[in-house]
């Protein structure tokens, strides 16, 4: 089994120049762990029918630039791992694509951790995530969600295993991820359809609940049917109480989940 060489980091956007700093930051933190000395890295934004600042944001943070007009969260992570392949020209057995979203945040061990345990012959790590950011009007909706979202895959035996899948913490060696087919061009869902197919491939799953990626709480999911979409409908019965206390049209709630399963659009 060839050894880890490169690591590319893929983050799909769609008009997130308020959110893509901080994302990019991140990344970039993660990036400086000393596990990570002697591996090249290229972080790539799939920059799709963006009309704002996105492309500029991350030409400005150092990261390549896939631009692309599908409006299609599948086809973005395609374009942005395709371009990471061209440029670092490599083996594919010898790269690792990790997978995170404009609109969230990595932990500083994140890109450690994945290259830890492609070290250890797992062909893809799939992570957890934690929302941040909601309106105080919904710390009921969200405390909730998460203790049956951490509750969810619990095993006496296997503490870390969980039943989830996010585009957001997501992480595959190069050639396990051609061998399947790579990213399919799904407006959501992408992510699962990867993981499956790495699965029935044959290829080695680890499912972890370490180093979860904090992903916004906004209100209106872009990933119709992803897990922000699933936050906006725990949501709703907290924002017909009135604008004055769940957040109406002025009210603090004003604002959108981006979904962490596939960064998709309206």
């Amino acid at each position: 089994m060839t050894g880890i060489a490169a690591m590319a980091v893929v983050i799909p956007a769609h008009n997130e120049q308020a959110l893509l700093p901080a994302a990019l930051s991140a990344v970039s933190r993660a990036a400086r762990h000393p596990a990570l000395a002697s591996t090249r890295l290229v972080v790539v934004v799939a920059a799709d029918a963006c009309t704002d600042a996105t492309r500029s944001v991350a030409h400005g943070a150092g990261a390549l630039v896939a631009p692309l007009d599908a409006r299609n969260p599948g086809r973005a992570r395609a374009a942005g791992a395709a371009l990471a392949l061209r440029t670092l020209g490599l083996d594919p057995g010898a790269v690792w694509i990790a997978s995170t979203d404009a609109d969230s945040e990595v932990p500083r061990r994140w890109l450690a951790h994945q290259l830890a345990c492609a070290g250890q012959g797992w062909d893809a790590v799939v992570g957890t995530v934690r929302p941040h950011g909601w309106p105080p009007a919904l710390s009921d909706v969200i405390s909730r969600h998460l203790r049956e979202y951490e509750a969810a895959g619990r095993h006496p035996g296997r503490p870390d295993l969980h039943p989830h899948v996010h585009g957001a913490n997501l992480g595959v060696r190069a050639d396990a991820y051609m061998d399947c087919g790579g990213y399919p061009a799904l407006a959501t869902g992408e992510d699962h359809a990867l993981v499956a197919a790495l699965r029935t491939g044959g290829h080695r799953v680890l499912r972890t609940r370490r180093f979860p990626v904090l992903t916004s709480a906004r209100l209106t999911a872009r990933a119709r049917g992803g897990y922000g979409d699933h936050l906006g409908r725990l949501a709703e019965p907290a924002l017909r109480i009135g604008p004055d206390t769940a957040g109406g049209a002025g009210g603090p709630c004003r604002g959108s989940v981006t979904g962490t399963g596939g960064g998709g659009f309206p």
